[in-house]
């Protein structure tokens, strides 16, 4: 597998506070720049900044994968499997609702993964998922 550079992506928030409270505190990721309307993160080595907006997002579109209602948009990580359990485990302990919860798929098959899906407070989704060997299964689906 090649060096992958980092991703840069923008979000709509509706609260900073509560985003430094959720990507900071409950995520772990450390804080970059920041003015009063956004704030820059170290988003698992990839660049997600923050932006204030009047509005949440809309919640409502999701797409049936495995009978499971996936919310679209979404964005989030690949981790190593002891990285995602860790992750679940503290999702799990802070009560976070999850819209997927945590589970295995392609059990036994090329592209197993564990995967779980979550909105932030301002209604942005987010999927964290693994895979049991990333070298090999990360793009045979």
């Amino acid at each position: 597998m090649s060096s992958l550079t980092p991703f840069h992506l923008a979000i709509a928030v509706t609260n900073l506070e509560q985003s430094r409270q959720f990507y900071g505190k409950l995520l772990g990721c450390s804080q970059g720049r920041s003015t009063e309307h956004w704030i820059d993160y170290d988003f698992f080595g990839h660049q997600l900044v923050c932006h204030t907006a009047g509005k949440a997002q809309d919640a409502s579109c999701k797409n049936p994968v495995d009978g499971k209602h996936v919310p679209i948009p979404h964005f989030g990580v690949v981790l190593e499997m002891p990285q995602w359990r860790a992750l679940r485990d503290k999702l799990i302990a802070a009560k976070v609702e999850f819209v997927v919860e945590p589970y295995i798929r392609f059990e036994g098959k090329v592209g197993e993964q564990a995967t779980m899906f979550f909105y932030d407070p301002s209604g942005n989704a987010l999927e964290f998922k693994a895979f049991k060997d990333i070298k090999t299964e990360l793009f045979k689906m």
